[in-house]
C-alpha cells in the first residue's frame, strides 16, 4: 500500500515546506487541494487505488488532527461525498476538496437540529438533510436516530417552505427504496391533504411524487424473493439496496376518500399553465390508472371519465411542453388502450344495475311507440333478440356505453333518427343497434383495440375521444344508408364503404383537426365515397375487408407479435457485450473504470445477470461468470436516446462502438429507467441489431408488455400481412373468388339425361 512521504506542517493559508502527499505507485501524480473544518490547507497526491476510508485516515495524520479518522469524511467543493467509486474521478479531475464530518456526524447532528423550533436551526439542518439523505452511511445513522419520526412530524405540522423542504427530503429517502416500509396510513392522508390544499408547486410537486411512489410500491410487483447479497442496481458495490412493496393502489385509495376533492384537484391541474404542474399530475393519473385493482377498478375509472380526464389531455396535445410531458401523454394514451379493451372483452349483464339502466335510458331515448311486446321493441331498435348480452358479445360495455352516449347526448335528435328507421318497411329499415355495434368495432381495429396494448409513437387525440367519433361515425352509417337505398342484406357493403371513411378521416390523425373530421363525416356525399372506395378495391382485394379475414389477421397479428416478442427474449437469454455509457453533458469529466460489461437474461426472465471488465472476454453459458443481478420488476422505462431534444449518451470511451464525431449522442445507446425516475444502467450496443434485440426485448419485458420502436412495430404488421397473403393462397387458390352468397342459375331446356355407369 502506498503511505505518505515524509510529513511536513502546512500553514492554515495552504503555504508551507512542500506539500503533503500520497505518493502514486505508477503514473503521473494527480493532486488535489484538501481544506479541513478550520481552513487548514495542503496539496495531496492521492493514489486512485486506495480505499476512501485509507485515504481520510492518512489526510488526518498528515494534518495532525487528533480525533479518530473515523469522524470524518471527504466532500468536494459541491458537496458531492468521495467514496470508493467515485474516488479514481474525483483524483483524475484533481477536484478540489473538503475534510468535513462523516455521514453518522452529519446525521446526529442534523436529527438533533430537527428537533429545535427555532426557525435559524432546524431550517438549515433540513436543507442539508435534502442533499444528504441519499447517502447509503447517512441514511442508516438518520434512520437509527429516529430521524424519520422528526421528519414526519414536520411534515404534518408546517406549512409553506418548510413544509416543501421537508416533502423533498422525504421524496429523496423514498428513492432509497428503503427506510419507509412502515408509514402510518395518517402520513398518507396527510400527502392526499396537501395535494388537495395546496397550490405551490415547491409544495404539490413532491408530494405528489411520494404518493405516486406508494401507489407504485405495490404487493402484486413483488418478484419471487431471491437471496439479497445478489440485489441491486447496475454499477452499484456493497450492500444492496431494499425494495419496498408495502402500499399499492388499494392502500392509498382508501387515505384518498378522506378527501373527495383530492382526484378532481390532481385532474384540474391537468390544465395549469405551469408546464410542471401539468406533468406531475399526469404521472400520478397514470401510475394510479397502471396500478388499480380490479376491486376498485369500475368506480376509479369512472370518476376519471366523469372528471374529462381526456379532454384535459387532448389539450395538453395541442401544446409542445417538452418530451417529458409528451411521454407522459403516450404514457395516458397506452392506458387509455388498456381500459378500452377491458370494457370491450367485459360483457353485457342485465342483472346488473347500471348496464339495465343504460338499456332503460336508451330505449326511453329512442321514444318509440307503443308494440307488440319487449321482443318487437327490441327488434325495432335494431336488435336480432332481446338477449343482451348476445347482441352485445363483440363489444362488451363499451358498445354498449357508446350506444347509451349517442342515446342521451341528443335525446329529440336521436328519437327522430329512431323513428325514420322504424317507419321504413322492414326490409329498407337500417338496424340501428347492429350499425353501432359495428362502428365500435370499426373503430376498435382502426386503432388496434384488440391487441390490448398502444404501440403508438405518436398522439391520438380522436382515440381519447372515442365516443364522440362513434357518434359521429354512427351517423354517418346511417346516411350511407339512406343515400344508398340500402337494403337489409347491404348491411356488409355499408360497413364497408363505412371503414373506408373511417380510414380516411382519421388519418394524420395527430395534426388532424375535429373540424376535419366532422366535415368528412358530415359532407361527403355517398357518390364520392362510393368512387374513392372502388378505387381502393381495385388496390386491394375486397375479401380483405370480409369479417372472417379481418378476424384472422388479427389472430396473425398475436401469432407475429409473440414470434418477435419469444424471439427477442432469446437473445437477451443469449446474452451480450455492451459499452458502459456516460451521458453526454459529463462525458469529459466522468468515464467508468471498467468499459465493457455483459448481459444475460435469465431463464425465469426476473433477472438480469451482468458482469463489468476492462476488456471483452469469453463468458460461459449459464449464470456462473456473471456475480452481479438487476430485478427485472425495477425497470420500469427502456429510455431510448434519438432525436435533439433526448438526454444523449456516449461510450466510455471514444473508440469504442464507433463513437459519433464530436459529443453526440451514440444512435445505439439507450438507459434503463426505474419507476423512480434514475437511471439503473447507460449501455451502448455495439450493433444496429443487438440495439433492436435487446430494447425491444428490454421492452417487452415490462407489465404492459408494450414496444418502443417504430421499426419493430412495423416488422410485426409486415410479418402479419405476409402471413394473411400465404394463408389466402391456400384459400383461394389461383385468384379464386370466395362467394358470399350462392347464384342461382336457371334450370336447363332439356331434362332427358343419360347418366353413364
Amino acid at each position: 500500500m502506498a503511505s505518505y512521504g515524509s510529513p511536513v506542517t502546512p500553514t492554515a493559508n495552504g503555504k508551507g515546506k512542500a506539500p503533503a502527499a500520497v505518493k502514486i505507485k505508477t503514473g503521473i501524480p494527480h493532486t488535489n487541494t484538501v481544506e479541513s473544518k478550520d481552513g487548514q490547507k495542503v496539496r495531496a497526491r492521492i493514489d486512485a487505488s486506495l480505499s476512501t476510508s485509507e485515504v481520510v485516515r492518512q489526510l488526518c495524520l498528515n494534518m495532525k488532527l487528533t480525533e479518530t479518522s473515523k469522524l470524518y469524511a471527504l466532500r468536494t467543493d459541491t458537496d458531492e461525498l468521495v467514496t470508493d467509486d467515485n474516488l479514481s474521478r474525483i483524483v483524475r479531475d484533481k477536484t478540489p476538496l473538503k475534510l468535513t464530518n462523516a455521514p453518522t456526524i452529519d446525521a446526529a447532528e442534523i436529527v438533533s437540529k430537527l428537533q429545535s423550533r427555532d426557525d435559524f436551526i432546524f431550517r438549515p439542518a433540513l436543507r442539508e438533510l435534502k442533499k444528504y439523505i441519499k447517502e447509503d452511511d447517512f441514511l442508516t445513522a438518520f434512520l437509527n436516530r429516529d430521524g424519520l419520526r422528526q421528519l414526519l412530524g414536520i411534515i404534518e405540522g408546517y406549512h409553506g417552505n418548510v413544509l416543501s423542504a421537508a416533502l423533498t427530503a422525504m421524496d429523496n429517502l423514498m428513492e432509497m427504496d428503503r427506510g419507509w416500509e412502515n408509514l402510518p396510513s395518517s402520513f398518507i392522508t396527510r400527502i392526499v391533504t396537501i395535494i388537495t390544499t395546496e397550490s405551490s408547486i415547491n409544495v404539490s410537486r413532491p408530494a405528489i411524487s411520494i404518493l405516486k411512489r406508494l401507489v407504485e410500491a405495490d404487493p402484486r410487483s413483488n418478484p419471487a424473493p431471491g437471496p439479497s447479497s445478489s440485489r441491486g442496481t447496475f454499477g452499484g458495490k456493497g450492500k444492496a439496496p431494499m425494495t419496498v412493496y408495502n402500499y399499492g393502489f388499494d392502500v392509498v385509495y382508501e387515505q384518498t376518500r378522506v378527501r373527495p376533492a383530492f382526484l378532481e384537484t390532481v385532474v384540474d391541474r391537468l390544465s395549469s399553465p405551469e408546464a410542471t404542474t401539468a406533468l406531475n399530475s399526469l404521472r400520478l393519473i397514470n401510475a394510479l390508472i397502471a396500478s388499480v385493482t380490479d376491486e376498485h377498478w369500475e368506480d376509479f375509472i369512472r370518476q376519471l371519465e366523469q372528471l374529462n380526464v381526456r379532454k384535459k389531455v387532448i389539450r395538453l396535445m395541442d401544446n409542445n411542453h417538452g418530451d417529458d410531458l409528451a411521454s407522459s401523454i403516450l404514457d395516458f394514451q397506452s392506458n387509455v388502450v388498456r381500459v378500452t379493451y377491458r370494457r370491450k372483452t367485459t360483457p353485457v349483464d342485465t342483472t346488473n344495475e347500471m348496464h339495465r339502466e343504460m338499456l332503460n335510458r336508451v330505449m326511453l331515448a329512442a321514444d318509440l311507440p307503443a308494440g307488440d311486446g319487449d321482443e318487437d321493441k327490441w327488434a325495432r331498435l335494431g336488435f336480432e333478440s332481446d338477449d343482451m348480452r348476445a347482441e352485445f358479445a363483440r363489444v362488451g360495455v363499451l358498445g354498449l356505453e357508446c350506444m347509451h352516449d349517442l342515446a342521451v347526448r341528443d335525446r329529440e335528435d336521436f328519437s327522430k333518427m329512431i323513428l325514420a328507421q322504424a317507419n321504413r318497411d322492414p326490409q329498407r329499415r337500417c338496424p340501428f343497434a347492429q350499425a353501432s355495434n359495428e362502428v365500435v368495432e370499426l373503430l376498435a381495429e382502426h386503432w388496434n383495440i384488440f391487441s390490448g396494448y398502444s404501440t403508438s409513437t405518436s398522439y391520438q387525440p380522436f382515440l381519447l375521444a372515442f365516443h364522440r367519433v362513434h357518434n359521429l361515425t354512427t351517423r354517418f352509417f346511417l346516411r350511407m344508408w339512406n343515400e344508398s337505398s340500402a337494403a337489409v342484406y347491404d348491411f356488409p357493403r355499408v360497413a364497408a364503404l363505412v371503414r373506408s371513411q373511417v380510414k380516411v378521416a382519421l388519418r394524420n390523425e395527430s395534426s388532424t383537426s375535429w373540424f376535419e373530421v366532422e366535415r368528412e363525416m358530415l359532407e361527403s356525399e355517398y357518390r364520392k365515397v362510393r368512387e374513392r372506395q372502388m378505387k381502393e378495391l381495385e388496390l386491394e382485394d375486397d375479401l380483405l375487408n370480409k369479417a372472417p379475414i379481418r378476424r384472422l389477421r388479427e389472430a396473425l397479428y398475436n401469432e407475429s407479435f409473440n414470434f418477435v416478442r419469444d424471439q427477442r427474449f432469446q437473445c437477451l437469454m443469449d446474452g451480450a457485450w455492451f459499452v458502459n455509457a456516460v451521458p453526454v453533458v459529463t462525458a469529459q469529466k466522468e468515464r467508468p473504470q471498467r468499459a465493457w460489461r455483459f448481459l444475460r437474461l435469465d431463464k425465469t426472465k426476473k433477472y438480469l445477470h451482468y458482469v463489468d471488465s476492462t476488456v471483452k472476454m469469453s463468458i460461459r453459458g449459464g449464470l456462473e461468470d456473471l456475480p452481479e443481478r438487476l430485478e427485472v420488476a425495477q425497470i420500469a422505462e427502456v429510455q431510448l436516446h434519438t432525436g435533439a431534444a433526448a438526454p444523449g449518451l456516449l461510450p466510455s470511451s471514444h473508440s469504442d462502438v464507433n463513437s459519433a464525431n464530436g459529443m453526440s449522442a451514440h444512435p445505439h445507446s439507450f438507459s434503463l429507467i426505474s419507476a423512480q425516475g434514475y437511471s439503473l444502467a447507460d449501455q451502448v450496443a455495439d450493433s444496429a441489431a443487438t440495439f433492436s434485440d435487446w430494447v425491444d426485448g428490454l421492452s417487452m419485458l415490462r407489465r404492459d408488455g408494450s414496444v418502443v420502436r417504430k421499426e419493430t412495430q412495423d416488422m410485426v404488421n409486415v410479418l402479419t400481412e405476409i402471413g394473411l397473403k400465404i394463408k389466402l393462397l391456400d384459400l383461394t387458390g389461383e385468384k379464386i373468388d370466395i362467394p358470399t352468397a350462392l347464384a342461382y342459375e336457371p334450370p336447363p331446356d332439356n331434362l332427358d339425361f343419360f347418366f353413364a355407369d
